[in-house]
């Protein structure tokens, strides 16, 4: 295995899904019972099963992830110990769906003015109490274990790098070069990225490291850059991404922002960085791209765009 946990957890549960259909369709696990006609069976299944909403169960992307998974496995057992009628998978066409990036779900500019401001706004307004009654006057007391350094950090980090959100729970203290406003973290399929950030990133991590990490670090001894507050009762002290979705979503509602997620301000990234460059090569190098047909597909332009760009002649 040289997947992350995380994807080797989905791989499980992928593989798990088709032997429990074997079980109920043959009655039994074997290898002998894997053959090609019932690995088209899986296939059918997979795109005919229904949830109680009428919908499909699976997506196609999801179909393809699914069969993907378990044609690297077929190969593997096939290898060791041969199937009697062939290799199950080894005609089975996986759907063509490319690259799959959503890139006009990025954040337009002005969804990341707002959640900016509205990150910004956390430091006066987030984790006070909505009690109007008993606090008719006055400052609001904040929650004992609210983090308005932190999180607005995180949504900076977020929006001014293009980082995945699971990244951000893997930044480490010792890899971010504020100075430099480089941060460097292992990234999914277990490689080392550095990430440029902005001069306003850079300084809003900068105010969190002054203001707050210290009285969480006297409780957490990791090494990890964001830490979950002194107050949590257990854990290790390293945020989830659980908690990174929490904070986007809280400062997503302050700030009217609707139908936007942590991947969006990534594919923002992408399409500004090709807005202000032209250069494919430059956002392969600030997302951590491997493959440069990922880069590419924030050159993309719209039908709009495009007869917009003829009508200005």
């Amino acid at each position: 295995m040289t997947t992350t946990p995380a994807s080797q957890q989905v791989q499980r549960r992928d593989l798990a899904l088709f032997l429990r259909y074997l079980q109920r369709e043959e009655g039994t696990d074997q290898r002998l019972a894997w053959t090609p006609r019932l690995a088209r069976a899986f296939q059918q299944h997979l795109r005919q099963t229904l949830n109680p909403a009428g919908h499909r169960t699976w997506s196609d992307k999801t179909i393809q992830r699914i069969l993907a998974h378990l044609k690297t496995f077929a190969t593997w057992v096939h290898t060791h110990q041969p199937f009697p009628l062939g290799h199950p998978m080894a005609a089975m066409k996986l759907p063509a769906l490319g690259t799959g990036l959503e890139v006009d779900r990025a954040l337009t500019a002005a969804e990341r003015r707002r959640l900016l401001d509205a990150a910004d706004l956390l430091l006066a307004i987030g984790g006070r109490s909505q009690d109007r009654k008993r606090y008719k006057t006055g400052e609001r007391p904040r929650r004992k274990g609210y983090r308005p350094y932190r999180n607005r950090a995180i949504i900076y980090t977020l929006i001014e790098t293009g980082m995945r959100r699971a990244a951000v729970t893997h930044l480490d203290l010792a890899q971010a070069d504020l100075a430099g406003r480089r941060l460097t973290v292992v990234e999914k399929g277990g490689h080392t990225h550095t990430y440029q950030i902005s001069g306003e990133g850079a300084q809003a991590l900068q105010h969190y490291l002054a203001y707050e990490r210290m009285q969480d670090a006297a409780r957490w001894p990791s090494p990890a850059l964001f830490l979950a507050a002194a107050t949590v009762p257990q854990g290790t002290g390293r945020l989830t991404v659980g908690v990174i979705n929490t904070v986007w979503n809280a400062v997503c509602h302050l700030a009217q922002v609707q139908g936007r997620t942590p991947h969006s301000a990534r594919h923002a990234m992408g399409k500004h960085i090709i807005a202000k460059t032209g250069n494919i090569a430059a956002v392969q190098q600030q997302l951590g791209h491997r493959q440069a047909t990922y880069a590419m597909q924030y050159a993309r332009t719209t039908t709009e765009a495009l007869a917009q760009v003829l009508d200005d002649r």
